[in-house]
C-alpha cells in the first residue's frame, strides 16, 4: 500500500498520476473524491485532499465546483514529459558522464545498449 520512505500524500499523488499515464483514468474522466480515496485507502481525508490538490496544482487534475475532480486535457502528455525528463536526469545524464570518462563515443553507447537489449535478461 504505502511505505515509510515518503509522505503518503506524495505516494498517493504519484499513484493517481501513474493511473492517468496508464489510462486507468482517461482525460476528462472523473477521479475518486477525497472522501472516497480516504475511505478506500483508510487514510485521513486531509491527506487524500492534499494529494489531489497537488495534482491540481501540477495541471494534471482540475476541479468542477460541486461535482468533483477530473483529469485535465493533456495530463497524460504532461506526466509523460515530466517523467521522461526525470529519466534523463536520473539515468541518461549520469550514463553519459561515465561514458565520457571511459572514452566511449555516442556510437559505442548505442551499440552497447543495442547489445544489452538483444541479450536475454537473467
Amino acid at each position: 500500500m504505502f511505505d515509510d520512505t515518503r509522505p503518503i500524500f506524495l505516494q498517493l499523488a504519484d499513484r493517481i498520476a501513474d493511473d492517468v499515464l496508464r489510462g486507468v483514468y482517461e482525460e476528462e474522466q472523473q477521479v475518486p473524491s477525497t472522501n472516497e480515496l480516504a475511505a478506500y485507502l483508510r487514510i485521513n481525508p486531509a491527506t487524500a485532499g492534499k494529494a489531489l490538490n497537488r495534482l491540481v496544482d501540477a495541471g494534471v487534475l482540475y476541479k468542477r465546483r460541486g461535482i468533483g475532480m477530473f483529469v485535465a486535457e493533456g495530463a497524460k502528455a504532461l506526466i509523460a514529459g515530466e517523467r521522461q525528463q526525470g529519466f534523463v536526469d536520473r539515468y541518461v545524464a549520469p550514463l553519459l558522464v561515465e561514458a565520457r570518462a571511459l572514452g566511449l563515443s555516442t556510437e559505442d553507447i548505442v551499440r552497447l545498449i543495442e547489445k544489452e537489449t538483444k541479450e536475454p535478461t537473467p
